[in-house]
């Protein structure tokens, strides 16, 4: 059971923040992105495996990475155990780079070095 400090002191998952406290923990995500994420686990970017060069605009890619980095963070902290980063290899990193680089996923139509904004669904107000 957690505490009450334990769940003050929890990281918060990046759409609840806004402003400064947003652009901060973008500013830490966008680090660890580029000096560990793509150089480790970055493969070769190909229609059926694309990625966006401008990433950060495409708010899923921001809400899976950003739950991928947490999840970095809880597996490979020590308390994790031994078998920590091999959970979060097998639990966190293969489904979300698979979501992510779907040929039909947030990154669909983007190329190398080119971003395509994506148009969201139509959805009509509900009145109930």
């Amino acid at each position: 059971m957690t505490t009450a400090q334990e769940q003050a002191d929890a990281p918060l998952f990046i759409l609840y923040l806004d402003g400064e406290d947003y652009a901060e923990e973008m500013r830490n995500l966008a680090l660890w992105v580029s000096d560990l994420l793509l150089p480790v686990y970055g493969r070769e970017v190909t229609s059926q495996q694309p990625w966006c060069p401008r990433w950060w605009e495409h708010l899923e890619a921001v809400a899976r990475l950003h739950g991928l980095w947490l999840a970095w963070q809880e597996c490979t902290d020590p308390a994790a155990g031994a078998s920590g980063p091999a959970v979060w290899h097998r639990d966190h990193l293969g489904p979300v780079l698979a979501e992510l680089r779907s040929a039909t996923g947030p990154f669909a139509g983007c190329k190398q070095g080119s971003h395509r904004a994506k148009a969201v669904p139509v959805v009509e107000a509900y009145n109930g």
